[in-house]
């Protein structure tokens, strides 16, 4: 039985959830400013929207979260990284040989202007819907697996409850050894990382070889005393804690910002290990910069952090052919035609 204590504190985060802002007309009241209406849905966390509102237009939070005529621009993907090419259905995508993503939910914390997935969620996409049952047959049909990725989405916003049940499932499985969560959720909405959950997550560490976190997080300025006492109660865990952040023209296209949050990062327990250059999604083609800037930034950053700090700066190749080293990569994206195709590219 949950105490008083863990029941009140799984009631916040999920108040929290249930308090944020869905309307244009709700966000244009609290940041008194117009907003416009790009065709694409708004889900922002109340805190998150008064934190906006405080630092201003200028700031890297109102650029990642608040609506931008830029959205309809017409260049761009639907399907940046060619999730469709390897989707078995079921919320299944199995790209690389020894382990597959799998997608419990299609819904987050907040959704960010330059999501990769921010067209085929919007869709309602048959690959994204989750059938759990599935999951473990694919798994039992494919033992070359050894880790399951939980993307989406944002698989903790799932219930403790549920992902309980799913993490049992998966653990009959005895060739899957690992388990990786991908997730915006501690950041935006610290709350979640309650003592029930920390409960629950604790007592399947043992049950796998490693069970990992990766938070997503892209500058500082998103921090707040919540999150950091949030990666307080998660370093208490055998989580292992890794960090991705993807890089952002006019957000964090600067070194100083990045070798802030980098340092900040280790400094709480996080390792750095994703640097992703941004896909070039549809209605996200405004935060793309040149990969040769891209590259620029990444030398500059390597001569003001440790080596043992320093993330994988990458790049998600075309037509599905997963990620390369973008540090060193002479992949440019030439528009053959308004719809987006590639027209040339070259793998290191």
């Amino acid at each position: 039985m949950r105490t008083t204590e863990n029941s009140k504190s799984t009631s916040q985060w999920k108040a929290d959830f249930k308090e944020a802002i869905r309307s244009r007309e709700q966000l244009e009241t609290i940041l008194n400013t117009s907003i416009p209406d790009t065709g694409y849905p708004l889900f922002l966390p109340l805190p998150l929207v008064r934190k906006i509102k405080e630092l201003g237009k200028d700031s890297p939070l109102w650029k990642q979260f608040i609506p931008s005529l830029e959205e309809e621009g017409s260049q761009g993907e639907v399907d940046p990284i060619g999730d469709h090419l390897h989707a078995k259905g079921s919320g299944i995508i199995h790209r690389y040989k020894n382990r597959l993503l799998f997608s419990p939910t299609e819904v987050c914390p907040v959704l960010c202007r330059y999501c990769f997935r921010k067209n085929e969620l919007l869709s309602g996409d048959d690959t994204f819907k989750a059938n759990s049952k599935a999951l473990i047959h694919y798994l039992q049909a494919h033992p070359e697996v050894e880790e399951v990725i939980l993307t989406g989405g944002d698989p903790l916003i799932l219930s403790d409850d549920k992902l309980s049940d799913l993490l049992s499932e998966l653990r009959a499985v005895n060739t899957v050894k690992m388990i990786r969560f991908h997730s915006r959720t501690p950041v935006i909405l610290p709350s979640r990382i309650d003592e029930t959950f920390i409960e629950m997550i604790s007592s399947f560490t043992p049950r796998f070889d490693l069970i990992t976190l990766v938070i997503h997080t892209n500058h500082t300025s998103e921090w707040t005393p919540e999150f950091l006492y949030a990666l307080k109660k998660l370093k208490q865990t055998d989580l292992l804690l890794l960090s991705q952040s993807v890089l952002l023209k006019g957000v964090n296209d600067e070194v100083l910002d990045l070798k802030v949050l980098f340092n900040s990062l280790i400094k709480n327990g996080v390792k750095p290990y994703y640097l992703h250059h941004p896909d070039s999604v549809k209605g996200g083609m405004h935060f793309t910069l040149p990969l040769k800037e891209g590259q620029r930034v990444y030398q500059e950053l390597k001569k003001e952090v440790s080596g043992f700090i320093l993330p994988r700066y990458v790049i998600e190749l075309p037509h599905g052919n997963g990620k390369t080293f973008a540090q060193r990569s002479s992949y440019e994206n030439q528009w053959l035609t308004k719809d987006g195709r590639w027209m040339t590219w070259d793998h290191p």
